[in-house]
């Protein structure tokens, strides 16, 4: 059957269709709707774990049991699996696994730009790289067959494009699959003397997986009219380039970025005048043409910095767009914004107001950084806020004890702040951490987390309790505050950094977007009392605007979250005063 699916729902469609039946992951744009969509097939187990990590080695614990298994995750959350994948190449698999990366060029939703074929390449790990649904659907599926015939891990390398567009895809029935297990120590246990006698293995595996590049169909050669250009790309630049030049140059579209077959590229670069590599971020096939002896150009005609389009193809080999096609008006500037009735927005106005130096992590908080509030000093990585608010009153000694905070969401804490308040507590840091408790993982779509009482299926599941995690963990002060007491936040954020010892605040309302959260409708609004004293303003809410210096309420938008009420010292919001 065909239908159309996005890039994620094509590679859920894959695993489906290939037997897979264990799937761990860890939501991240733009990887997060892989694991939902799977969740949606009965055959297949699908869970949320913890951190990026934890998910590789779970679904390396069903492929040595004997099931295909599959995790997913974006760029960044391949860093923190790491440590997992580089010694799951040594190990090899027993039923076949893949590990699914989705990049993000042009950081769309991420703090940096990060090129995942390297990973490919430094884990000696083979990759495929699919241009659209129906690829990412065929090379779910072949990556099965690959994982097994080489015994191997495979990588699926997405990114924001094909991760979410839509495209054509045939559909063929599941096919079951499943393997015994067998001990085998000298396999599956890395102690050196194993080790030692695994890296021989993966070396030849590496050959035998060259050897396959050269005949996989996923590295292909299109004709062109024009031979003075050859274009060698891969991925979205793919569709880029046919869309904007069509058949004019020949094209080698490479699917098997790692490793890459080396006499296919030479005699590509042998059948044109000169080569023109096409790839976002780094310059990871044009630099192994260059190891090849080929005088490739690519990164001093492309940028290494964001997303490419079709204009930017155009534009590079000298061609104008169809009329109507190209985009030359400013499109006006849409910043990120914290949603009205979100209980982050109280707690960072008092954070701003007691001028405090505020540690940030990842996820929708992290958008207390963006005036008005602007009450964010440092955004590096997921748990970084906690571990780098320890290191900073260390460093600083008591002033900066009474002065920061860190702030780190529920989802984001189980992911890899709680490993930092250990620390905080085992080196008795004075650190004040506030944990934004807003009962689900937010920024990627509402996903659940260890602390929610749900599981990926929204069946009922153990819910870590936050209070009682912290005190184990060894924090003395612990305390509950509701973000939309603005009053009792400033209490209890003053008097926590006056303790001289480690403190936690959490900060708890579940998200207001959340459909179980039932809000008590927009507040009352008397303009003609209101002086314009731009008080209100200073939340940031976007349900409230100054016109001809009168408050405005977008009565879609407030939830009646009371917040701005609380700053109006002459009744304009919420009744009198």
């Amino acid at each position: 059957m065909k239908q159309l699916l996005l890039g994620n729902a094509a590679v859920a469609r894959g695993l489906y269709e290939a037997g897979c039946r264990f799937v761990s992951s860890y939501p991240g744009t733009p990887s997060t709707e892989i694991t939902e969509e799977a969740a949606k097939y009965d055959e297949i187990y699908a869970e949320w774990a913890p951190n990026e990590k934890v998910a590789m080695e779970s679904a390396f614990g069903a492929s040595l049991a004997g099931q295909r298994s599959f995790c997913g995750m974006k760029h960044v959350g391949l860093n923190v699996a790491a440590d997992p994948l580089f010694t799951l190449s040594y190990t090899g698999v027993n039923a076949g696994m893949i590990i699914a990366v989705a990049d993000d060029a042009g950081m769309h939703s991420s703090q940096n730009e990060q090129d995942s074929r390297h990973y490919a390449r430094a884990s000696k790990v083979p990759m495929l790289s699919p241009s659209d649904s129906a690829e990412a659907l065929a090379m779910t599926r072949a990556a099965y067959e690959i994982s097994e015939t080489f015994d191997t891990p495979v990588l699926l390398k997405m990114c924001t494009r094909v991760s979410h567009s839509q495209s054509l895809v045939e559909t063929a029935p599941r096919q079951e699959f499943e393997k015994h297990y067998e001990k085998d120590g000298a396999k599956y246990i890395m102690m050196p003397g194993n080790a030692k006698k695994r890296h021989p293995v993966v070396e030849e595996r590496t050959a035998k997986l060259k050897a396959f590049a050269e005949t996989c169909e996923w590295n292909r050669l299109e004709a062109g009219a024009d031979h003075a250009i050859g274009i060698v790309t891969d991925s979205t630049c793919y569709q880029y380039v046919k869309e904007a030049l069509g058949d004019t140059y020949p094209v080698l579209k490479i699917g098997m970025v790692w490793p890459l077959p080396d006499k296919i590229m030479t005699a590509f670069a042998e059948s044109v005048e000169k080569v023109v590599v096409v790839e976002e971020l780094d310059g990871f096939l044009e630099q192994h043409l260059h190891d090849l002896g080929i005088p490739a150009r690519g990164k001093e005609i492309f940028s290494p910095i964001g997303e490419y389009s079709q204009n930017t193809i155009r534009k590079a080999f000298g061609k104008e767009a169809p009329e109507g096609v190209a985009l030359n008006a400013p499109i006006p500037p849409r910043p990120p914004v914290m949603c009205a009735g979100c209980p982050h927005r109280g707690l960072y106005y008092v954070l701003k107001k007691l001028k405090l130096t505020v540690l940030g992590d990842i996820g929708c908080y992290t958008l207390g950084a963006v005036p008005p509030l602007g009450a964010v000093d440092s955004t590096i990585c997921m748990g970084a806020s906690v571990s780098g608010t320890h290191g900073f009153v260390k460093a600083l000694g008591s002033a900066a004890q009474k002065n920061t905070v860190a702030v780190i969401g529920d989802s984001t804490f189980m992911h890899s702040g709680m490993t930092g308040l250990v620390n905080v507590a085992y080196n008795d840091s004075k650190a004040t951490v506030i944990i934004l408790d807003n009962s689900i993982t937010g920024m990627t779509g509402h996903q659940q987390n260890p602390t929610t009482g749900k599981n990926l299926k929204g069946d009922p599941a153990a819910a870590v309790d936050l209070e009682t995690l912290c005190r184990a963990i060894g924090i003395p002060s612990v305390r509950v505050v509701d973000p939309y007491d603005l009053a009792d936040v400033e209490k209890a954020v003053r008097e926590e950094l006056e303790k001289p010892c480690a403190s936690v605040i959490i900060s708890r309302r579940p998200c207001a977007l959340l459909k179980y959260v039932k809000h008590p409708g927009p507040i009352p609004v008397d303009a003609e009392k209101c002086r314009a004293c731009g008080a209100c303003m200073k939340i940031g809410c976007p349900a409230l605007s100054l016109r001809d210096k009168k408050i405005t309420l977008d009565q879609t938008l407030c939830t009646g979250c009371g917040v701005c009420t609380q700053l109006c010292k002459f009744g304009a919001l919420g009744g009198d005063k």
